[in-house]
């Protein structure tokens, strides 16, 4: 059996010490190879990216001689010159890595800066799951939480996450939010809260029901389910569940346009890991 790829992609900062930490954890209970990228922007004089290249060779060769050593892991760098996010989207396929961790994206005062990061700009191009290190790695994940909405992208989430649970040895557990559109619409009166409050309880079993019933189909009966009421964004109550059940891997799905390669993430999606505090598995649609 093939020995799994860890991809760790780190531009030194605070930020990618994270990753590294996470994929050292996550290699060293999965038994992976840990690959340490570093991307190079070469749009600029060659006499820089040279020193670029030479500053770099050193930190990362220093990672290669001692992680095998203290950590017990084998470990191989590699510098790749381009765009960042393109190096690190390219070098997953080059090396076939089974996942890819990144740091946390700069967080800016407004969301919409988000949009274009390196970070962001990974989830939407690769083709591996993506993990961003949001959480200070002080140990092994506790508990996962899928985000599902029912459809096949969610599917393939599930499926990750179920995989990578059983290597971690941690429990998941599938949350399904959903809306109750009717609720909104009922006129406020005497005698109108007890009716408000049996359409929710309808419309939480109905959306109980339709959950174990996706996840009968995708055979994980043995999956946690959740539901929960969408009062505010559907982002929100996602992290919000994530806290209260203290999750610390949050798993969601990303969409895929029809007939292209490239991926697109939907505004939950977006928002999720725009705001999320723990680390968040982000999976593409099975090719």
């Amino acid at each position: 059996m093939k020995q799994k790829t860890i991809l760790v992609a780190t531009d030194f900062s605070e930020r990618s010490d994270r990753a590294l930490r996470r994929g050292t954890l996550l290699a060293r209970r999965m038994g992976a190879m840990l690959l340490l990228v570093h991307v190079i922007d070469d749009d600029q004089p060659e006499r820089i990216v040279r020193a670029e290249r030479a500053a770099a060779a050193a930190v990362l060769n220093e990672h290669v001689r001692t992680l095998p050593s203290e950590d017990g892991l084998n470990c191989d760098a590699q510098i790749i010159d381009g765009d960042p996010f393109e190096g690190i989207t390219r070098a997953a396929e080059d090396f076939d890595a089974d996942l890819v961790i990144i740091g946390p994206h700069r967080r800016q005062t407004l969301r919409d800066v988000f949009v274009g990061t390196t970070a962001e700009r990974t989830v939407r191009s690769c083709r591996r799951p993506v993990l961003m290190a949001n959480g200070v790695p002080a140990g092994h994940y506790r508990k996962a939480l899928v985000a599902v909405d029912l459809w096949k992208c969610s599917a393939d989430a599930v499926h990750a996450v179920r995989g990578l649970a059983a290597e971690l040895r941690i429990p998941v557990a599938a949350l399904h939010v959903f809306d109750a559109i009717g609720a909104s619409l009922m006129p406020r009166g005497m005698g109108v809260g007890d009716l408000s409050r049996r359409y929710l309880d309808e419309q939480r079993e109905s959306a109980r029901k339709a959950l174990d019933a996706f996840l009968s189909d995708n055979q994980c009966e043995s999956v946690e389910g959740a539901v929960a009421y969408n009062e505010s964004s559907i982002a929100r109550v996602i992290l919000e569940n994530a806290r209260t059940r203290a999750a610390d891997l949050l798993v969601i799905g990303t969409r895929g346009h029809s007939g292209m390669s490239k991926l697109f993430l939907g505004s939950v999606a977006e928002e999720t890991l725009a705001s999320a505090a723990v680390d968040v598995l982000a999976v593409p649609p099975r090719q």
